[in-house]
């Protein structure tokens, strides 16, 4: 597990709201049956279609808050919708994700589900 998120991920559990969303035993042999790489294939998948444009449809809406493993950690980490992505990561709204941010949004999702899977 990276120390590279340790900051975020300390100011993260001081949120009453984020520090609430756990994987659930559905999330959990969901992502125990798919494996890790779908996991993180569907994450790339998913914030590419609903995050990345510059103003997504239904942007702060577009995240649904149960159902997937990806979703849950979106809401948890803060990455699950442009005000959040500004709020906490500092990404700038308005303009499309440049695909280094994709790739930091992905890792930040596929380290929470780490932390939370223990792998």
């Amino acid at each position: 597990m990276s120390s590279m998120f340790d900051d975020l991920f300390g100011r993260l559990s001081k949120s009453t709201f984020r520090s609430r969303f756990r994987l659930g035993p559905r999330e959990r042999a969901y992502l125990e049956e798919k494996g890790v790489p779908l996991i993180k294939s569907h994450a790339d998948d998913f914030i590419v279609q609903r995050l990345a444009p510059a103003n997504p449809a239904n942007d702060g809406k577009q995240t649904p808050m149960r159902g997937h493993p990806v979703f849950i950690a979106q809401h948890a980490t803060a990455t699950c919708c442009r005000g959040c992505l500004w709020k906490w990561h500092r990404i700038p709204q308005d303009r499309a994700l440049d695909p280094a941010q994709r790739d930091y949004v992905v890792a930040v999702i596929m380290e929470w589900i780490a932390r939370q899977t223990g792998k």
